[in-house]
């Protein structure tokens, strides 16, 4: 007889990473695969069960759920074991993920007449506008006029207001750079635009600074935490507490920009 469910913590929509995974074809062709599901505490957990040729029990959290790879050897009851003894850290990986697929879903633009999007915290309305001959911005509206036909392509909208905010944010970034530069008594050589899929920044010894374009998105308290972290990199190479104070010397509060910064997603779209 099937256990008695208990209440859950989650309601259904946040269910759907516990929820056993869709089939995935095995990179090892002869290895076998299940999909099963037992309780976590108060969570019913889906998961892909892998056997393989390896000498210990395997756990992986990702977009597709949790994966769990042993041995051929190994009774049910053993990894069931394992997984009850991290059920606490499979849990929090497991929600982890749940809300990062949340924020790259909320984060999601669509590409047409009257689509929004975020502009340096705010929303931008997209506006088709076959009369323009250039893309003109009004700050009034927060309306960006782009000079396309009715019926454009999302592709072609999506390029052209793209290329619209990688202008802005070389004039956006560039500014900032120059004052915090000057206010931590660093020389920056050079700032490159990047489209990283994961990093917001980069520092070089160099000089070099790199900002990802999409940080024009954000608010620009924001902006300056990114911009005042890869800087204070030309005087501390690492994450030590004098990074951190160097930091702080010019953005006194940076932990709360910091932890924004935390719930945002790159989305490549």
């Amino acid at each position: 007889m099937p256990p008695k469910r208990p209440a859950t913590l989650l309601n259904d929509s946040q269910l759907s990473l516990f929820d056993a995974t869709a089939d995935v074809e095995p990179a090892d062709p002869g290895a076998a695969r299940a999909r099963r599901e037992l309780w976590l505490g108060q969570h019913r957990v889906g998961y892909e069960l892998k056997r393989a040729r390896r000498r210990s029990i395997g756990f992986v959290v990702g977009p597709q759920g949790l994966r769990v790879s042993a041995p051929r050897w190994v009774p049910i009851a053993e990894i069931e074991r394992a997984l009850h003894h991290k059920g606490e850290w499979i849990l929090r990986k497991l929600v982890e993920q749940r809300e990062r697929q949340q924020r790259l879903q909320a984060a999601r633009i669509d590409w047409i007449d009257g689509g929004r999007l975020p502009y340096l915290g705010q929303p931008l309305t997209l506006v088709v506008a076959p009369s323009e001959r250039v893309v003109s911005w009004d700050a009034d509206t927060r309306e960006l006029r782009l000079p396309l036909p009715h019926g454009a392509a999302a592709e072609q909208i999506r390029d052209l207001t793209q290329a619209w905010l990688q202008a802005r944010a070389r004039e956006d970034f560039l500014p900032r750079c120059r004052h915090f530069a000057e206010r931590l008594g660093v020389t920056m050589k050079s700032l490159r635009l990047s489209s990283a899929q994961t990093r917001w920044g980069s520092a070089s010894a160099d000089g070099s600074i790199r900002l990802n374009w999409r940080l024009i998105h954000f608010a620009p308290a924001i902006i300056d935490y990114v911009v005042a972290h890869e800087l204070a990199h030309l005087r501390e190479m690492n994450h030590s507490p004098a990074f951190w104070d160097t930091v702080r010397s010019v953005l006194p509060d940076f932990e709360r920009s910091r932890e924004a910064l935390k719930g945002e997603s790159i989305v490549v779209q």
